[in-house]
This record gives structure tokens, C-alpha cells and sequence, in this order.
């Protein structure tokens, strides 16, 4: 016969029942505060969509060396380039969201790629938290010193003199630097025949030889070669001048009102990661990226510290996709 409880019992039942709720609801409640104090537990990994000692890749390191320090873990960056940034993006997407996977994205290249291509393995806006905007890498217009030009309306006027001689260069089919050109021949009326390459180190000894007269390439992808010798630059794509470049008009002032592009970077994390570790992160950024030596040394490499917040960063990634869908299809620019 199961035993009978009084009065006294029932009410002592009833007491460890309620401290047993009790405890179950303050394990519930303090678990993610004790998860925020404790994270990063173990190292970080930033995925990179692009190949090693591009813009992107010397962004990372830099970030990856400081946070590591600053947080106490390391901070690996993990290379996973190829398929016009597509693998990079799904292996991040498809990432545990545990706050132990970013990805760093140039958001502009991805944006023009969701642009060209007629489906992606990933959405930065549907597959992503985004976290903070890092910076950005100015491009540039860049010619064969060999050429005789030094502006770009000498160059307009060289390569309208004999329409159909010359051909441009790009980094890759569908890629910014492809789209930049594709504008850029639409605004000022001349047309080049397109040959593309893998990457900016792949093209340029066709701009060396003259094989191409043209491409639109990172800073930090040219700046060597200009600084040789062996290539001119003719007009940044930004808003403003390049600190190392006082002598090198935009495009805006050299006659391209419309023209103001960059390579916007920022920082993403797999949707559904915990947001004590995105906060974390992005003052973790925040705090890392208001070295004035870390700063400095990035303009060294041709690239622009410009942090903000998510707030920030998600309305950037919205501009640059709402610009690149109308600048493909004033091109009529078409990739299969």
C-alpha cells in the first residue's frame, strides 16, 4: 500500500519540490551569464573566402593577432578561397553557431557576386549575424606605365582613338574588379574586351607587358608594382584621396561624379550565435582597432581602418547590395 502523507509531509514535499523549481529556474537564468563570462573558451577561427597576402587575408592576421592577445584564446585564420568567394561563404554559414566561427567578408565582392551570379550557396543577410564593419580596401584604376597617359581623360581619349585594339584585365569573372570595369566603361563611353584572371597577382604581368591597358585593382594589390616602376595609377574609386597617394585624384574629381567604390570588409558570425558573443567580439574590435599603430600600419598596406557597429554594418551590406543589383543590370552584365 503506498504510504499515506500527513499534513507536516505533504507540506515538507511540497517545500523541496519548490526548491528544486527554484533551482532549476536560476540554473536556466544564469547559464548564458555564466557562458558570457566564461567565452572564448577554446581558440576562434576567422574563414577568409580569399587565398593568403590579399587585402583581405592581411586585415585578418592583423586582427587575428591582437585579438587573440586581447581575449586570451588564439584566433586562427583559415584560408578557404575559391569559386568567386562561394566556398569560403558556405563553410562559414554552415558552421556551428557556438561564437568559435567568424568569417571576414568583403562584403562589396559578395554583393556584386549575389548581383551576377543566379544563385549562391549562402546569404550574408539570411545566414548571418553580422557584427561590426572593419574597414575597407580602396581600389584603384590602374594602367601600364608604358602607356602614354597620366589622367583619365587622356586615357578615354587613348582608347577611343582605336576602338576595339585594347583589352582590361580583371581579378575573375563576376568579381568586383570585373564590375568596376564594366561601370566605369559605361560612364565614360569606351569599350575594352574583357579577359579575366585568377586574382590580382595572376593579371598583372599582362598589365606590365601591355597585354591589358587596364584593370581595377586593390591598392594594396598595385601598390608595389606602381611603386616600381612598372604600373601607374590614374584615379582611386574612393570619396576621398589615399593618404600614400596625395597626387592620385578620385574618380569623382577627375570627372566620374557617380564612381565611389570600395571593398567594404566586415565581420559576420553563423545565424543563432549567442549574442554575449557577438557583443563580445564587437567591442573586442572595437577596442583593437582604435590602435593608432594598427591603424597606421593597415594604410601602409593600402587598406582603411573604418569601424562601426552592427547597426552600421547591416545597412552598409543593404547599400552595397541595392547598388551592385542596378549597376549589373545598367551593364548588362550577364555570367553563366
Amino acid at each position: 500500500m503506498p504510504r499515506r502523507l500527513g499534513v507536516q509531509g505533504l507540506t515538507q514535499a511540497l517545500r523541496s519540490a519548490s526548491a528544486l523549481i527554484l533551482i532549476a529556474l536560476l540554473t536556466f537564468a544564469l547559464a548564458p551569464r555564466a557562458r558570457a563570462d566564461t567565452y572564448p573558451a577554446r581558440p576562434i577561427q576567422i574563414i577568409l573566402s580569399y587565398p593568403p597576402a590579399g587585402a583581405a587575408d592581411i586585415l585578418a592576421r592583423s586582427l587575428a593577432e591582437r585579438l587573440g592577445t586581447l581575449l586570451k584564446q588564439a584566433v586562427v585564420v583559415d584560408n578557404r578561397p575559391g569559386a568567386g568567394g562561394a566556398i569560403g561563404l558556405m563553410a562559414a554559414a554552415k558552421a556551428r553557431p557556438d561564437g568559435y566561427t567568424l568569417y571576414l567578408a568583403s562584403y562589396t565582392n559578395q554583393a556584386v557576386a549575389a548581383a551576377v551570379y543566379r544563385t549562391q550557396p549562402a546569404d550574408l543577410q539570411a545566414d548571418f549575424e553580422p557584427i561590426a564593419r572593419i574597414g575597407y580596401a580602396p581600389h584603384a584604376l590602374v594602367v601600364p606605365a608604358v602607356l602614354p597617359v597620366k589622367t583619365v581623360a587622356e586615357f578615354v581619349n587613348y582608347v577611343k582613338a582605336k576602338p576595339g585594339a585594347y583589352n582590361f584585365a580583371s581579378q575573375g569573372l563576376g568579381t568586383l574588379s570585373h564590375l568596376e570595369a564594366e561601370v566605369f566603361m559605361a560612364r565614360t563611353g569606351i569599350k575594352l574586351t574583357h579577359i579575366p584572371y585568377k586574382g590580382s597577382s595572376d593579371a598583372q604581368p599582362a598589365l606590365i607587358t601591355n597585354s591589358a591597358s587596364m584593370m581595377f585593382d586593390s591598392i594594396t594589390g598595385s601598390l608595389a608594382l606602381v611603386k616600381a616602376g612598372k604600373l601607374r595609377f590614374l584615379a582611386v574609386a574612393s570619396k576621398d584621396r589615399f593618404p600614400l597617394l596625395p597626387d592620385v585624384p578620385t574618380l569623382k574629381q577627375a570627372g566620374l561624379d557617380d564612381m565611389q567604390i570600395d571593398n567594404q570588409m566586415g565581420v559576420f558570425a553563423p545565424k543563432g550565435t549567442p549574442q554575449a558573443a557577438l557583443d563580445k567580439i564587437s567591442a573586442a574590435l572595437e577596442q583593437v582597432l582604435a590602435d593608432p599603430a594598427l591603424r597606421s600600419s593597415i594604410v601602409d598596406k593600402g587598406m582603411v581602418i573604418d569601424y562601426a557597429p552592427e547597426a552600421t554594418l547591416r545597412a552598409s551590406l543593404a547599400h552595397e547590395i541595392r547598388y551592385w543589383s542596378k549597376a549589373v543590370k545598367a551593364a548588362d552584365v550577364k555570367v553563366e
